[in-house]
């Protein structure tokens, strides 16, 4: 069930929304539903990250890279 949320905008942040809105065909509310979820899956995946840190340091990762080159082998 959806429900109905209000924010503020500043002028220049609403004439960028609306400008989005029209470049997109989408409405301003598709816009901004799209852009929270998006914000909240960056931050859930930042949560999960820190919490993983700690494991992947103790098994030998300790960059990205090395993260590529043991999936890349295991294939």
């Amino acid at each position: 069930m959806a429900s109905t949320f209000t924010i503020r905008l500043s002028k220049d942040l609403r004439k960028d929304l609306e400008w989005a809105s029209k470049t997109t065909n989408l409405k301003a509310g598709q816009i901004a539903r799209e852009a929270i979820r998006r914000y909240l899956a960056v931050q859930r995946f930042r949560e999960l990250r820190a919490k993983a840190i700690p494991y992947a340091e103790k098994a030998g990762f300790f960059t990205d890279e090395d993260v590529f080159r043991k999936i890349s082998r295991d294939k």
